[in-house]
């Protein structure tokens, strides 16, 4: 194997490992709210959900979509989101009381 096969192959694995997370952040992300409304509580934003959800999808990205740093960033930016939520209402509830 010459270094130009290697050096591709090598690309290739790091962009499919790199999909693999973004995609399993994108389970998380989904099963997160999900969960969240069976349980009746807030999930945040609708935005965030959804514009996570459509950055990851659509094909413009800031980087190219081999590479799925931006969009395991921005996954991440939204699981966070959402996961906070429910703590923030909570303390907005225990402040009215």
């Amino acid at each position: 194997m010459d270094t130009t096969t290697a050096l591709f192959v090598g690309v290739a694995i790091l962009a499919a490992l790199a999909l693999a997370v973004a995609v399993a952040l994108l389970v998380r992300l989904v099963r997160a709210r999900r969960g969240l409304r069976r349980a009746g509580l807030p999930t945040g934003p609708r935005w965030v959900f959804w514009g996570a959800l459509a950055y990851f999808v659509l094909p413009t990205d800031l980087l190219p979509d081999p590479v799925y740093l931006d969009d395991i960033g921005v996954l991440l930016l939204a699981l966070r989101t959402l996961r906070s939520a429910p703590g923030e209402a909570d303390s907005e509830v225990r402040g009215r009381t």
